[in-house]
């Protein structure tokens, strides 16, 4: 069976570079294997949630390559949960509760003053369907919680140790023992869902067969399997990776602006350079560019990611996105070049990428090799030389050395002595790309001009 997976963001604010590692090792997975691609939006914070940041999560998507074959708004599956969750009322799989949030303070300080574990002491569970009623009536909203199965018969409310196991995509065997937990809120007073309940009737709705997202969700993976056992559905199989942390080791804010995918966009970086990052970083492959997707996915492979924390570093990020560049043929930028303002051609390609961190960098060699710069004139006695010396065009390849020798024979200049005066008077700059690609380029008048110390 192909596989179908889901990237589930909340439209609550910019997608950042931890989403986007969730949602290419997804999309990866769906493309190696032929499957589909669902994006999920997870809008049920009506307070939150906003069309500007929706449009925004699929501009950052489509702008990476990650397209989607489904999509799915969960504002728009209200009926359906209310459905799913008025039958789990009526079995007694979800109870309702009153305890205000002060209430329920109350209750995990003093256990803790007590050396227990702060678990919700279900005391709702004792309360009769004649007291329910009388407090509905009174206009009291209860919250509603999952009754998780975590006690035995005939031994009272208390949780008992109940271990939910699965085997993890990446993690290997998990367990999680849902005797240590309370039973969680999935219906808000005010009648909203919380993710835990859609999410899962979601994935039973679409035929979710893997779902791969960060190891936070760990413990909830275990609470969402007992939900699927309730539902009376086959839970998918679950990965969870692990998180990211910056340069420093420090774990990255979700809404770290630095590090959203619209600052990457905003800076110049190639979408392939982030989307390699994402999915390699944190994994025993090395992180290097390439050039196609489908040759990303290939490379995914779940036993690779590592359990440790994956380092993101934005420094490696813009080195990798200038090895992408210089990986890159004339024809994969050419129309990015004009709408920069860059004429050149082919030749000025080969010349200057090597050279280029971002695609933007290529301006202001085309203003060296053809606009108005200031040289500096670092020798003046070299640079008359090299002005008397310089050949007739048309030039070829070997034009650089012969002149450079030329030069050398008459001034004695050799090494730096001789290249660096060259180079500043040439293009103004302490370092760039070799000379001997870039002079053609120049012209001899304009070199000429340069060597005499005029703007040109």
């Amino acid at each position: 069976m192909k596989p179908r997976v889901r990237f589930a963001p909340s439209p609550t604010g910019r997608l950042h570079i931890g989403n986007i590692r969730t949602a290419a090792l997804n999309w990866l997975y769906a493309r190696k294997h032929r499957g589909t691609f669902l994006l999920r939006l997870d809008d049920t914070d009506t307070a939150r949630s906003t069309e500007e940041f929706a449009r925004a999560i699929r501009d950052d998507l489509n702008w990476l390559g990650l397209t989607w074959d489904e999509e799915v708004r969960q504002q728009d599956r209200t009926a359906r949960y209310e459905s799913v969750a008025n039958t789990l009322k009526a079995q007694g799989i979800l109870y309702p509760a009153f305890e205000t949030e002060e209430e329920l303070d109350r209750r995990r300080k003093r256990q803790l003053a007590m050396h227990r574990p702060p678990i919700y002491d279900r005391a709702a569970l004792k309360l009769s369907k004649a007291e329910i009623a009388e407090k509905m009536g009174s206009g009291r909203k209860p919250h509603w919680r999952f009754r998780l199965p975590n006690t035995e018969e005939g031994r009272g409310l208390a949780p008992q140790p109940t271990l939910v196991s699965w085997n993890d995509l990446i993690r290997g065997d998990q367990t999680v023992d849902l005797g240590s937990l309370s039973d969680p809120v999935l219906i808000r007073e005010d009648g909203t869902f919380l993710y835990t309940l859609t999410s899962v009737i979601d994935d039973i709705d679409f035929g979710i067969t893997h779902i791969v997202r960060g190891e936070d969700h760990v413990t909830n993976t275990g609470v969402q399997l007992a939900l699927f056992e309730a539902a009376g559905a086959t839970p998918p199989a679950f990965g969870h990776h692990s998180l990211l942390v910056d340069a420093d080791g420090q774990a990255l804010s979700k809404r770290l602006g630095a590090l959203s995918v619209q600052s990457f966009r905003d800076g110049g970086l190639e979408p392939m350079a982030v989307l390699c990052h994402a999915a390699l970083v944190g994994t025993s492959d090395a992180i290097e560019p390439l050039t196609s997707r489908d040759a990303l996915a290939e490379r995914l492979d779940f036993s690779k990611i590592s359990t440790a924390p994956g380092r993101f570093d934005v420094a490696e990020l813009k080195t990798l996105n200038g090895k992408l560049l210089h990986m890159l043929d004339y024809a994969d930028v050419a129309e990015r070049l004009r709408n920069l303002g860059v004429e050149g051609r082919e030749d000025f390609w080969q010349a200057v990428r090597g050279n280029l961190e971002v695609l933007s960098d290529a301006r202001l060699w085309w203003e060296v090799v053809g606009g108005n710069i200031e040289p500096v004139i670092e020798d003046s006695k070299l640079a008359v030389a090299a002005a008397e010396t310089l050949p007739l065009e048309p030039w070829g390849e070997s034009t650089w050395s012969e002149w450079t020798a030329a030069v050398k024979s008459r001034t004695g200049a050799k090494g730096r002595a001789l290249f660096h005066p060259l180079r500043l008077a040439l293009t103004g700059r302490e370092s760039g790309p070799e000379l001997k690609a870039l002079l053609p380029l120049i012209g001899r008048d304009r070199v000429l001009a340069r060597l005499e110390g005029k703007r040109a």
